[in-house]
């Protein structure tokens, strides 16, 4: 997969050493990236409208999504 931006970089806040990236892939666009985790939700939806006619094709590495939810099911005293 290539490593690409989902939008310019005007369209994404400055990153900073407190504001940590997460993974983003997309399969449908052989596309990988790293977005300040305080512009996920708005990047993804965006990336989706735009490219994918609003389906969830783009998402937070599945990997990392388990394994954070499984943290907070860990947290919550589900697991």
């Amino acid at each position: 997969m290539s490593e690409r931006s989902f939008s310019s970089p005007s369209e994404v806040r400055t990153m900073t050493d407190d504001d940590p990236e997460v993974p983003i892939v997309c399969e449908a666009c052989g596309t990988t990236t790293r977005i300040p985790l305080a512009d996920v939700a708005e990047m993804l939806d965006r990336h989706n409208e735009q490219r994918h006619d609003g389906a969830d094709v783009a998402q937070v590495d599945p990997e990392l999504a388990d394994q954070l939810a499984d943290m907070v099911a860990e947290d919550l005293g589900l697991l």
